[in-house]
């Protein structure tokens, strides 16, 4: 049995069974013995791949938004360059490259990372001591949480970019399950011989908001055993990048995978060694990550403040980025890579890889023109 799985055994004997979110941040960010904690979690030796890791163009494209963006704001010196969730710091590094071409640019950045795992901490920061675009930049730190980002009242250190590449999909959910009684949320505990988690259900009623907006007054649609899922922190996030944008000007392009509009089902999922992996089996040991409600978040951002561009899938955003042209100057470049550039396009753009399945959503300052991609 593993560590986590004891911990966990000890938290439900102590409290009783756990929500769903309290598994999911038990498992990923525990301290000592949380997934994301010791690890690196991404590449062909890890559990999953990411856009970045697939191909430079993936970044590259982003960094060309974060300049153009940049110079509808009006090229504010000094702006905050933050990246949520920055992995392995391959996209931030792809971006900084991408960069360089445009006077002040990297001048002007003062970049954040926010990141509580130390194993990716030391990743990231390995790989930005070897990118020479990040000796130009202002600045370079790592936070815990967006909050942290400075925010001064004269604006001096207000604008931003914001840049978050399957951040949100880690975070916790909760789930609630339609039954003859309504609504009932889904809860993990130990299984009958004790060595093991399952499913179970709260005994009463969930407390006022915390279902869904889209599933409020749904209990006489729903069939029995039909499950929601809720995302408060991402619903949080969504509050507060809006709050920012509508106080300091400023852009946040979202990528992850999930649904345009709100629907019902149990997304829940792990992944181990780029495989599918039960989510109640090796707590600690496999990624836990559920689909983005892209309809909650953008209700969530707009309501505080923010404009909403999309949700548009990966595909068509990257293509009218011109990561066609962009693959085929590649090629050129280097004709002996060819094959694996077009692989790369392929998995990052079509239907049947990453392009339909992932949405990008960015928010933005009102007054802002359209971001690129989204106009």
């Amino acid at each position: 049995m593993s560590a986590m799985a004891d911990h966990l055994r000890d938290l439900m004997a102590a409290k009783g069974p756990l929500t769903v979110a309290q598994y999911m941040e038990q498992a990923l960010t525990h301290p000592r013995l949380g997934y994301y904690m010791g690890r690196d979690p991404f590449g062909r030796g890890g559990d999953f791949i990411t856009a970045p890791e697939i191909s430079q163009m993936f970044g590259e494209l982003i960094g060309l938004w974060c300049v153009v963006q940049w110079k509808a704001m009006g090229g504010p010196d000094p702006v905050n360059l933050v990246e949520l969730g920055p992995g392995r710091g391959t996209m931030m590094a792809d971006v900084l490259n991408a960069g360089r071409g445009t006077d002040g640019f990297l001048e002007a950045l003062d970049i954040s990372l926010v990141e509580i795992s130390p194993a990716l901490k030391a990743l990231q920061e390995d790989t930005l001591v070897k990118t020479p675009a990040i000796h130009t930049a202002r600045s370079l730190s790592w936070l815990s949480d967006f909050s942290e980002i400075p925010d001064d009242a004269d604006g001096s250190d207000g604008p931003l970019l914001l840049i978050a590449n399957e951040f949100i999909d880690a975070l916790p959910v909760r789930q609630f399950q339609m039954t003859a009684e309504g609504w009932r949320e889904r809860l993990i505990g130990p299984d009958d011989g004790g060595k093991g988690f399952q499913f179970m259900l709260a005994d009463g009623p969930p407390p006022d908001g915390v279902i869904p907006p889209a599933f409020e007054n749904a209990e006489e649609g729903a069939p029995e055993g039909t499950i929601v899922e809720a995302r408060p922190a991402a619903a949080d996030l969504a509050r507060t990048i809006a709050e920012r944008l509508s106080r300091q000007p400023g852009a946040a392009l979202i990528i992850d995978y999930g649904h345009e509009e709100s629907a019902p089902g149990d997304t829940l999922q792990a992944v181990k060694a780029h495989e599918f992996h039960d989510p109640l089996e090796d707590p600690g040991e496999a990624d836990l990550t559920a689909h983005v409600d892209f309809a909650e978040f953008c209700r969530a951002a707009e309501k505080a403040g923010a404009q909403i561009y999309g949700p548009i899938t990966q595909g068509a955003f990257l293509q009218a980025l011109g990561i066609g042209a962009r693959a085929d100057a590649l090629m050129t470049a280097s004709p002996e890579h060819r094959r694996d550039i077009e692989q790369a396009l392929e998995r990052l753009t079509s239907d049947d890889g990453m392009g339909r399945l992932f949405k990008v959503l960015a928010l933005a300052s009102p007054g802002l023109p359209p971001p690129p991609g989204f106009d």
